[in-house]
């Protein structure tokens, strides 16, 4: 059988590992083009932000005026009116800085929404394969984590960059407006600040990749226990479990803090190198002023200037950090959405037309890769209403044939026809409506009952529902429960046994009324009496269907129209049980000996 390989969480921790690349740049362009349906906010949050930046550099100026010309005159109407001209500054910029903050974050709030639609939309378009071959744990990581991850990115970061380059910009101007020969002592050290961030930044971007990888590790411990949670309750490993998670979480707290170590290290690292140059700036402008090239207000405003030009960079190295976090789960986030769904509609792929129910298999195969073939060249056709059944040992391929009619994966070779119409050749939507499964397992969602069974028709009424659950064997018990059809049923279904849940799985199944019903062996894990009902429940759903059952007790196919018996991939038998059984060198005569000893050894 097919089996699902560990997913590669090695990934991100590579990723982490390389320099930015145009590859990164391009992905992150690409996530801008997210803001683009909004771009009349954006606009207006950064003409606001521009506004509001210019208006923040003026202040200094005001402060030089009150400095030499105010406090040397001892004018005190001067200083009423450079007061109530700072006020107004103050209150104008704090009116953009709202605009802005606000449309920004409506972006960033709406660009999140968009991009968890479109990739849950794009999750589930990709086929039974792809969920093979990864686990759940790492979906949901990519989905809310990496998603949350992005959301500074594209707004609130962008946006800071912006405000601060502005003011880094402009400040650095108005710098050598006022002194030149002060403003170059000072900007000499920026070479030495900017090659520390960007190494320390490095080291920062892998870290955060590693724990991103380690947190996904630990979210894919949690799902597989909670979805396993009567396993592990009845092998008594709650406490090997809560060791495997402890050991998971800290794992990521280990990642965290290596990053938050080098974090740690970065900001009071670049701030110590800010504020040496304020001490330098304290010394040189003292000099300057002593020497008559720079009035006391200048100073004053020169070290206004120092503190804002020195802000932004001090800010870089957070933006540029989190720029980094960002790229990684930036790439991650797209290498799931470029992923093409391996089961797709044709180009020119036309809605199936309502059905009378005949299936044929015409030589077909199936393997799930080249070195694991599944089915051999299997070839037969199915009547309408019939009811055919496969049996065979575990690993003989039952399941993967049932599996190619609805197209949860695509035939190797040859082709299943409907009807006469190649499955590959209709719309998924029309194939899929027309085609009912009631599994081994029982899937129900965390809902009521009532939803549970309306999920195979969401358009139906109280009444059909109802009607739909007499069918089933279902109504008797639901409505002995206190709240009815408004019980939910808890996650997966745990509140209800395993009768009542395939009643009600049976319930939905009649609901939808499928001219196609794949039962796959609904009632190999239930005791006597819930086997029954469920049993009678079934009959009364493959009335006038085309039906597949895979059997697992002989007993219960024993009217079945047709049976097939697999083994290795490949139809060895097939007939009904009055014959099949006659066939003493048959394996179905075998199966159906060893299990009739085991009965009577049970009994």
């Amino acid at each position: 059988m097919f089996r699902p390989r560990r997913p590669d969480f090695s990934i991100g921790k590579e990723e982490g590992r390389r320099p930015l690349t145009r590859d990164h740049l391009r992905g992150y362009r690409r996530l801008l083009l997210y803001i683009s349906p909004y771009q009349n906010r954006m606009i207006l949050a950064i003409v606001a932000l521009v506004v509001g930046t210019l208006l923040g550099l003026v202040m200094p100026l005001v402060v030089r005026n009150i400095v030499d010309v105010v406090f040397v005159e001892r004018n005190l109407a001067l200083l009423n009116r450079a007061t109530v001209l700072l006020a107004l500054v103050f209150l104008a910029q704090a009116f953009f800085s709202f605009v802005n903050r606000y449309h920004t974050s409506f972006v960033g709030e709406r660009v999140v929404a968009d991009l968890r639609e479109q990739l849950y939309r794009h999750l589930m378009t990709l086929s039974l394969r792809f969920y093979a071959d990864r686990r759940t744990g790492e979906l949901v990581s990519r989905v809310t984590n990496d998603v949350t991850t992005l959301q500074a990115a594209v707004t609130d970061n962008l946006v800071t960059l912006l405000q601060q380059g502005l003011t880094l910009v402009g400040g650095v101007i108005l710098l050598f407006w006022l002194d030149w020969r002060l403003t170059s002592v000072i900007l000499g050290g920026i070479p030495i600040v900017t090659l520390t961030m960007v190494f320390l930044g490095r080291k920062i971007r892998r870290a955060a990749a590693e724990v991103q990888d380690r947190l996904a590790e630990a979210s894919a411990v949690v799902d597989e226990t909670i979805g396993n949670v009567r396993i592990v309750k009845s092998f008594a490993r709650e406490a090997y479990e809560i060791a495997r998670f402890a050991a998971k979480v800290e794992e990521t707290f280990a990642a965290a803090m290596r990053r938050v170590k080098i974090s740690a290290v970065l900001a009071p690292t670049i701030g110590f190198m800010a504020f040496m140059s304020i001490t330098i700036t304290l010394w040189f402008g003292g000099y300057e002023v002593i020497q008559g090239y720079l009035s006391p207000g200048g100073l004053v405003a020169f070290l206004i200037y120092t503190l804002l030009v020195a802000g932004p960079i001090a800010a870089f190295s957070g933006l540029y950090s989190q720029f980094q976090i960002a790229l990684g789960a930036t790439e991650r986030l797209f290498e799931l959405l470029d992923l093409q769904p391996e089961i797709a509609d044709a180009p020119h792929a036309y809605p199936l037309p309502t059905i009378i129910g005949q299936v044929a298999f015409n030589r077909v195969s199936f393997e799930y890769d080249s070195s694991l073939p599944v089915l051999h060249d299997i070839s037969l056709e199915v009547k309408p209403g019939q009811v055919v059944a496969l049996v065979g040992p575990s690993g003989a391929g039952k399941t993967t044939l049932v599996n190619l009619i609805p197209r949860f994966y695509d035939v190797t070779s040859g082709c299943i026809t409907i009807d006469g119409h190649d499955v590959r050749q209709v719309t998924l939507l029309s194939l899929r409506e027309q085609i009912g499964m009631v599994p081994q397992e029982t899937a129900l969602f965390s809902d009521t009952i009532y939803e549970n069974i309306r999920y195979g028709k969401l358009e139906a009424t109280q009444a059909e529902v109802e009607t739909a659950a007499r069918a089933a064997n279902a109504h008797g018990f639901i409505t002995n429960l206190p709240q009815g059809y408004e019980t939910r049923v808890g996650e997966r279904g745990i509140k209800l046994s395993g009768g009542q849940r395939q009643r009600v799985a049976i319930a939905r199944a009649i609901l939808k009324n499928p001219r196609i019903l794949i039962l796959d062996e609904a009632t190999s894990s239930l005791d006597s009496e819930s086997e029954q009902l469920v049993q009678e429940a079934l009959e009364r759903l493959m009335k006038s269907r085309t039906t597949f059952v895979i059997a697992h007790r002989l007993s219960t196919i024993i009217n079945a129209d047709w049976i097939l018996v697999l083994e290795g991939g490949r139809i060895v038998e097939q007939g009904t049980h009055a014959e099949l059984v006659t066939r003493p060198d048959g394996l179905y005569h075998k199966l159906h000996a060893l299990q009739f000893k085991f009965e009577l050894e049970g009994e």
